[in-house]
């Protein structure tokens, strides 16, 4: 049995997607399927339920995953356990979008020059979908927004840096903060997400009943409209808003309590100590040279 059609079967068990997992794979869908069906063939029964776009397993994968996952864990670490510094292999990093444009661009350079047998596998997505990836031990390390919520003590968080939510408009718009929200249309940051709740407490605390346009949870898109004058709205100020915000006119609000914190979150794997601590190493600098900035 061939451990890379094991590893296919995981992601799509995690993606919910022939398709996504090909992506992540970077495979084509056709050889994603042929890697199931040549595995539904060997155990002799049914691992998927397709339905449209989707791939949901069955009941007899759900029994086997524990086993697959721990069998393809293993398979990794005995790569890793020929390698005496423990430095070489793959490590899987989950990433909120705009870690992805702000700090991610610096520690993968570093990560290249340093450690040249390293594989890193970036996945972006969003907090709570990483969180759970990470918990899945789907993903080795991730950086998302604090989670609303104490963590298990398997898991070791690390703050990075802290990003001040903050009032952004077409740069003509002359009303106040205030006077914007109550009478502009306003392009809402998803409120489900962690980071969105903190602009809806804004909102709350300020007793402003907004003129809704939409809702959803993609910081560039919000941007995108605001800089179309499609309306206003309340998001972090990270880093790299600034390179995508001209035309916008951008306001901090004050008070600690309207800021999200951005972790580094790892979960202990066998084989990838090392790795990790480089990796966590690699970024906790990176992330001192972007508070310095």
């Amino acid at each position: 049995m061939d451990i890379r059609f094991l590893s296919s079967l995981l992601e799509v068990v995690n993606t919910g997607s022939i398709a996504a997992a090909a992506r992540n794979q970077m495979l084509t869908s056709a050889a994603v399927s042929q890697r199931i069906k040549a595995l539904e063939q060997s155990l002799g029964c049914p691992l998927l339920n397709r339905s449209g776009h989707s791939a949901k397993p069955t009941e007899a994968c759900l029994r086997l995953l524990p086993r697959l996952k721990h069998l393809v864990a293993e398979t990794q670490a005995l790569q890793n356990d020929l390698d005496q510094t423990g430095l070489t292999g793959d490590l899987k990093v989950g990433a909120v979008s705009t870690a992805l444009t702000g700090i991610m661009p610096s520690v993968i350079k570093q990560l290249t020059a340093h450690l040249p047998d390293l594989n890193l596998q970036i996945s972006p997505g969003t907090s709570a979908n990483l969180y759970q990836q990470l918990l899945d031990k789907s993903l080795d390390v991730i950086i998302i927004v604090k989670p609303p919520f104490v963590c298990p003590k398997y898991l070791q968080t690390s703050t990075l840096y802290t990003e001040q939510l903050g009032f952004i408009s077409s740069d003509t718009n002359t009303l106040s903060i205030k006077e914007s929200l109550l009478n502009l249309p306003y392009i809402q940051y998803d409120r489900s997400a962690w980071g969105g709740a903190i602009a809806d407490s804004y909102l709350l605390d300020c007793d402003i009943a907004a003129n809704t346009l939409c809702e959803l949870d993609a910081l560039e898109s919000i941007v995108l409209m605001v800089k179309r004058n499609m309306g206003v709205s309340l998001v972090p100020i990270w880093q790299g808003l600034e390179e995508v915000a001209n035309n916008i006119k951008i306001q901090p609000i004050s008070g600690k309590e309207y800021q999200r914190h951005i972790q580094l979150i790892t979960h202990r794997q066998v084989g990838k100590e090392r790795l990790i601590e480089a990796f966590s190493d690699t970024v906790m600098k990176a992330s001192k040279e972007l508070i310095k900035d």
